[in-house]
Formats: structure tokens, C-alpha cells, sequence
């Protein structure tokens, strides 16, 4: 804080950072709005209604009444009585019209072309993003499917079960053949005609 002197009636601050900065304006508080020479007005609004007045001229129905104006202006001018005519024959005033609103709905065809690549943009930008996604949760599944691959290699199958136990009654009927040739042991056979083995 800058020093202060006593001058008797009142304290003066003293120093350079009292004579240069004014004491109205605080950083910590909202400033006054401005005044402004413009009237104000909604863009979001602005550019809905040039969004509206852009699709409209790109109907045909916007067309068919053009011709119907431009067409009833001539005629009223060419046969008319002349004191009712108000655009005799070069019809400048007809130019004059048509030229304003040509100036007017190029711009409001741009404004709407620029809202359009806006959202455009936008939609891109999402889409992009859910690609990014759907590509980063493809590859976690495939990672997923190629470990539990991995994972069921090492897992016995039905098949590969039936096979070793096949293997398996094989190997035993091999056994048993052997066995029974090495001892000389031939089953006895049943009073039916039978070996006792087949029951």
C-alpha cells in the first residue's frame, strides 16, 4: 500500500502506484456493461431464421412465386393506365428489387452454409471419436478371443478325450491279448457253447 500524507484536511496517498491507477475499477468484481452503439441481438436466433429464409430459396415453391411477382409487376406496368403505373417500361424499380434481394440472400445462404459445415464439423468430429472407440474395442475383443484361443489349446476337448480313452481300451485289449497268449491261459468255455469272458 502506498504511504500516506496528513495534509490536514484529508489523507492523500503518496507514491507512484496511487497517482497512476484510479481506485474505481476492482478486479474482483464484474465490470459495468458497456454501452453500445449497435442494437443487440440473439446469433443462435439470427441464424436460425437465415437457416429458414436459405431453405426457402432453395425451393422451387420460392421460384414459382418469384415468376408469378416478376410477371404480374410487368404485366400491371405494360397494361395498366398509365397514372397506376409505378415502374414504366425499362422497370428499374423491378431491378432495384431484385438486385436487394440477390445482395440479401447471397449472405443469408453463406450464414446458413457456414451454420451447416459448423455442425457438419461437429458430426465428423463425434463420429470420428465413436470410430475411435468401436476400433479400440475391437481390438481388446480380438486381444480376448486370441487369449481364450490360447487358453482352450491347453483345455481337453470331448474328441480328444474319446480318442485317449480309445487309446486307452486299445492299449488294455492289447494287454490282456498278450497276457493271456504269454500264460497259455485260453478262457474256458461255457457248457452253452460261450465263453465265460462274453457275459
Amino acid at each position: 500500500m502506498a504511504p500516506e500524507r496528513d495534509t490536514g484536511r484529508e489523507r492523500v496517498p503518496i507514491g507512484a502506484t496511487a497517482a497512476t491507477r484510479p481506485r474505481t475499477t476492482r478486479l474482483d468484481q464484474p465490470g459495468p456493461p458497456r454501452r453500445r452503439l449497435l442494437p443487440e441481438y440473439d446469433p443462435e436466433a439470427f441464424g436460425r431464421l437465415s437457416e429458414r429464409i436459405a431453405r426457402f430459396l432453395g425451393t422451387g415453391r420460392f421460384i414459382v412465386w418469384m415468376t408469378v411477382v416478376i410477371i404480374a409487376w410487368v404485366a400491371w406496368n405494360v397494361a395498366a393506365p398509365g397514372h397506376l403505373r409505378f415502374d414504366p417500361y425499362p422497370f428499374i424499380f423491378l431491378t432495384l428489387v431484385l438486385s436487394l434481394q440477390a445482395s440479401y440472400a447471397a449472405p443469408l445462404i453463406l450464414l446458413a452454409q457456414n451454420r451447416q459445415d459448423d455442425r457438419d464439423r461437429v458430426n465428423l468430429e463425434q463420429d470420428r471419436k465413436q470410430n475411435e472407440r468401436s476400433i479400440a474395442d475391437t481390438e481388446y475383443l480380438t486381444r480376448e478371443i486370441a487369449a481364450l484361443r490360447m487358453g482352450l489349446g491347453e483345455v481337453a476337448t470331448r474328441d480328444w478325450i474319446r480318442s485317449e480313452l480309445q487309446d486307452m481300451v486299445k492299449d488294455l485289449e492289447e494287454l490282456q491279448v498278450d497276457g493271456h497268449r504269454e500264460a497259455g491261459v485260453f478262457p474256458a468255455e461255457h457248457p452253452g457253447g460261450r465263453d465265460m469272458d462274453d457275459r
